[in-house]
């Protein structure tokens, strides 16, 4: 009897979990669905700002901007913003950023990096790890803004401008496609010189007046660009960090429905079996009494 009432307990629990799961899967995926229309929206923004940019370069010839050029001399000294997310159960997610953060860091192991965190379980294992942390970044939650990631941004153009870096980088978790994420090392500072489209040049396009001239444009553009980067950069890690829990819950709750069955097959053996041990007791104290 006491082996029955611990597998019905089992099985409660077992159920109790499932439920918890199944209701963290459907909040991760209704999160999934907002993330991604939100990073499905900018991207074309994002895509349009870098294509003009390239068609500014090339009515503008050679381009001269601080933020194309590394700082001379050079300093020495790295900047590297690793986003993570503020909470686990989304399957190895995290482990995945902090794996390509730390493998950057040991390729960058003869320069000073320094290491900006945003993100709870990021800064949990760089404190663990005891590695030192210049500047912990707790504002960006599910739903980063633009004003916020605008104002970092900024503060990343003012320092690199003034040659207190030679770069600066960003890790983050890439989203392809519900199936597919990637976490990657991006340049945001120096930015890449604007690339020319060679087939334009060949094709009939038809020439444009800038006013005011294409530099002083770009002079504005490519500020915007190094923004709308990072916000792409933040919302892609929201979308993929929703897909991993997503996927994690399901997986979690597939396997809880799995063990229930088990359970519940279990404990019907065990029921029969005391079933059957009651019954041979009766008939064998009846036999005794005639």
């Amino acid at each position: 009897m006491g082996k029955t009432r611990e597998i019905k307990g089992r099985m409660k629990a077992v159920s109790n979990i499932k439920r918890i799961t199944k209701t963290m899967q459907l909040i991760a995926t209704a999160r999934f669905q907002a993330a991604q229309k939100r990073a499905t929206s900018a991207k074309p923004y994002t895509q349009k700002i870098a294509e003009l940019v390239g068609e500014l370069a090339s009515a503008g010839g050679d381009v001269d901007h601080p933020l194309l050029k590394e700082p001379q001399p050079k300093t020495g000294r790295e900047l590297l913003l690793v986003i993570t997310a503020n909470r686990g159960l989304c399957g190895g997610y995290n482990a995945n950023i902090l794996r390509t953060a730390v493998a950057h860091l040991r390729e960058k192991a003869d320069q000073k990096v320094e290491l900006e965190i945003a993100g709870k379980k990021g800064v949990a294992y760089f404190k663990f790890v005891g590695k030192p942390m210049a500047k912990i970044h707790t504002q960006f939650g599910d739903k980063p803004s633009f004003q916020e990631v605008h104002a970092l941004a900024q503060e990343y153009m003012k320092a690199f401008e003034s040659g207190q870096y030679d770069a600066v980088r960003v890790v983050y978790m890439a989203f392809e496609s519900v199936s597919r994420q990637k976490p990657v090392v991006i340049q945001l500072l120096p930015m890449e010189k604007p690339k020319v489209d060679e087939s334009a040049k060949n094709k009939a396009t038809v020439e444009y007046d800038f006013m005011p001239e294409p530099a002083k444009l770009l002079a504005e553009l490519l500020p915007v660009t190094v923004k709308t980067r990072l916000f792409q950069a933040f919302n892609e890690a929201i979308v993929g960090e929703q897909v991993a829990r997503m996927i994690a819950m399901k997986a979690a709750t597939d396997a809880a429905g799995k063990m229930g069955k088990a359970l519940a097959r279990k404990y019907n053996r065990a029921r029969q079996t005391a079933i059957t041990t009651e019954l041979t007791e009766i008939i064998g104290g009846t036999a005794a009494l005639e």
